[in-house]
């Protein structure tokens, strides 16, 4: 079993999105459903057969590209989320800090989403459109699909949010 999505959502995503000025309840449903998609809330934050790790399931060469490609260009931002990094061990292994630092990978994720110029997140996305935007943004790969982030969603949050 994974961290409660309620957990998750009140102690990672809100803060961490709170921290960056964004108030959505689309975005943290967004990243919520990520989570649960890419690693069952949790239940795995690293895997000798996945090439991404953490909350988030992020690859090191898209963890590179976030702050080479766009926060290299806004510096206020790039200070903001640096700042939510571990002070050593980020400068001695950062994508450890995707696995280890739950916040840190947040906000990388929310990032890997609006670096995107065609990404749009609607006002009340149904999962099915947040499944959309993940498979088109976040994991276009043909491993999984957007019926698999449905039946996720299902598994993982939609029980444990109807039950608080």
């Amino acid at each position: 079993m994974g961290i409660a999505a309620e957990d998750i959502l009140n102690y990672v995503i809100r803060p961490t999105l709170t921290k960056m000025g964004v108030n959505d309840p689309a975005a943290e449903q967004l990243l919520l459903a990520t989570a649960a998609i890419e690693s069952s809330l949790g239940m795995t934050l690293k895997s000798q057969s996945q090439r991404g790790s953490g909350l988030f399931r992020m690859h090191g060469l898209t963890h590179r590209n976030i702050w080479d490609d766009y926060l290299a260009m806004r510096a206020d931002l790039a200070s903001q989320v640096r700042g939510m990094a571990s002070q050593r061990e980020f400068l001695n292994d950062p994508h450890a800090e995707l696995a280890t630092n739950l916040r840190y990978a947040a906000a990388l994720a929310w990032l890997a989403y609006v670096r995107q110029p065609n990404f749009k997140l609607p006002a009340h996305p149904s999962v099915r459109q947040l499944g959309e935007l993940w498979k088109q943004f976040y994991h276009p790969r043909n491993d999984k699909s957007i019926e698999d982030f449905v039946e996720r969603h299902k598994e993982l949050i939609a029980i444990t949010t109807e039950a608080a």
